[in-house]
């Protein structure tokens, strides 16, 4: 917009006087990916191409009986099923960038672009694992009756979510932490992803007291939510979400990186001419497969804010 002037004074600006560009770009937010803190990738080298399929052995369960002498042994064969880790899932990019705006242009936007699609990659592949895994966490991390020996800990089901405020926050999140120790998960390594809404419900409860964690300065002053009864917790708008009746609920998860493998490989990234223009593309292929692997380390709280 040209400066103000009074009637009848000419006005140079787009003529005499340039437009002028900024020479930095606007910075831009991504929704920040999750997949690489919650996920081993203990067979991503195993894999080449799209298709591949990784077979995964896991191990059997050894019987142990009782025993008085003179009994005839009963003989054992030890087995077990294998998992396969199927790549089966490919996401690319490709863009062109003309001859002559390489040479008007004041910005590389071919790196501008690349480092933009690498993010949007992450993001995408992040959103596509959390909206594949919860149907496949074990029963009893799940509903109204998770927990594989008491039974009764409500986590939230279709028709009857968890209705989250500041005041029982801290005691659902703690209900999961008993879910995984009935599971004998280990309690080095367990993960909590929390939505922006639930984050904010943390620092609003009674962990704004730095007492309560431990810690000499609160969450309220530094904004970190750091470990909550031994997990590691993360935040994601990318969870999946559903609409249960007059609620927009969120499938709140939890897990230990044994509960989920995930794999990738960036088959090709090349550079090459156009045929029907002037100008270069860039292009990218991703290939991945992902599998819950141990569903009793995977669990699910299925609530909305209050």
């Amino acid at each position: 917009m040209p400066f103000p002037s009074s009637a009848g004074h000419p006005n140079y600006s787009g003529n005499f006087i340039p437009e002028i560009w900024s020479g930095k770009i606007l910075e831009k937010f991504y929704d920040a990916t999750v997949l690489a803190q919650i996920a081993n990738t203990d067979y991503e080298g195993e894999i080449k191409k799209f298709g591949d399929k990784v077979h995964i052995r896991t191990r059997p369960t050894v019987a142990i009986r009782d025993y008085v002498k003179g009994q005839s042994l009963t003989v054992d064969h030890p087995d077990s099923a294998g998992i396969e880790l199927l790549i089966d899932k490919g996401k690319y990019y490709s863009f062109v960038q003309d001859d002559v705006d390489k040479v008007q242009s004041d910005v590389d936007l071919l790196n501008l672009w690349g480092q933009d699609a690498s993010e949007q990659m992450k993001i995408v592949v992040d959103s596509d694992v959390l909206n594949g895994i919860y149907p496949d966490f074990a029963a009893k991390n799940r509903g109204a009756t998770a927990g594989r020996l008491s039974n009764n800990i409500n986590l939230g089901t279709t028709g009857a979510p968890i209705a989250l405020d500041k005041t029982n926050v801290i005691d659902k999140l703690i209900d999961l932490g008993q879910v995984f120790d009935e599971q004998n998960i280990p309690e080095t390594g367990r993960w909590l992803i929390l939505p922006a809404w639930a984050s904010a419900l943390l620092k609003k409860s009674d962990l704004k007291d730095a007492s309560l964690t431990g810690d000499g300065t609160s969450v309220m002053r530094n904004g970190r939510l750091g470990m909550i009864d031994r997990f590691t917790v993360y935040g994601s708008n990318l969870l999946p979400t559903a609409v249960d009746g007059a609620n927009t609920v969120t499938r709140i998860m939890a897990g230990h990186k044994v509960g989920l493998t995930f794999a990738s490989q960036f088959v090709n990234t090349e550079t090459l001419r156009a045929e029907s223009t002037f100008g270069s593309i860039v292009r990218g292929l991703k290939v991945y497969g992902y599998e819950v692997v141990k569903p009793e380390a995977l669990a699910e709280l299925y609530a909305y804010k209050a």
